[in-house]
């Protein structure tokens, strides 16, 4: 695997090495001891999946707050997104920076989210497919987020016709 670090602090893309052969090709997504060596946390305990109908679905910006601040192993498994993060710590030098990098079933990157982000995406194709690692289990009561198109942060997100998004994460109040 590489790992590839982003203008964010300890946040990743990671990328799969395949070894091809007359069948296709064999590659490792996930390892606990490389994802230790790069100071990763790799105590993954939960696995979730994100299925979108939609072209134009935007889920987030999520996060978990203390004391249930959370890593995440995000992955686009059908289809293709354009995966968002936001740095939310403040003693951080890349506080309230973000960062994107689109996913996609064929391209099999994968983005390591450390504990102190947001996350959210939007899907770029019908039937959008996303799978998560989760290093804490969810606690709804350290559940939080902050809008999509908060003015604090200045996301670009691409430009679509149609974007659908749950009232939940359109009314999140402005980042403070």
């Amino acid at each position: 695997m590489k790992f590839i670090e982003t203008p964010l602090k300890k946040a990743f893309v990671v990328e799969v090495e395949p070894a091809f052969d007359d069948r296709g090709f064999f590659a490792r997504s996930w390892c606990h001891e490389e994802f230790s060596k790069h100071g990763l946390n790799a105590d993954l305990v939960q696995c979730n999946i994100s299925f979108n109908l939609k072209k134009g679905v935007l889920r987030g910006m999520h996060y978990q707050a203390k004391p249930h601040e959370e890593a995440k192993l995000v992955r686009c498994t059908q289809g293709g997104i354009y995966d968002v993060i936001i740095d939310l710590r403040p003693e951080s030098s890349t506080y309230k920076k973000w960062f994107s990098v689109e996913l996609t079933g064929e391209n099999r990157k994968m983005l390591y989210i450390p504990e102190g982000f947001s996350h959210g995406f939007q899907t770029l194709t019908d039937n959008a497919e996303v799978f998560y690692q989760m290093s804490t289990l969810h606690h709804p009561e350290s559940a939080c987020g902050i809008r999509w198109n908060d003015p604090t942060f200045k996301v670009k997100w691409p430009t679509v016709n149609d974007l659908i998004i749950s009232s939940k994460d359109q009314n999140y109040p402005d980042f403070k």
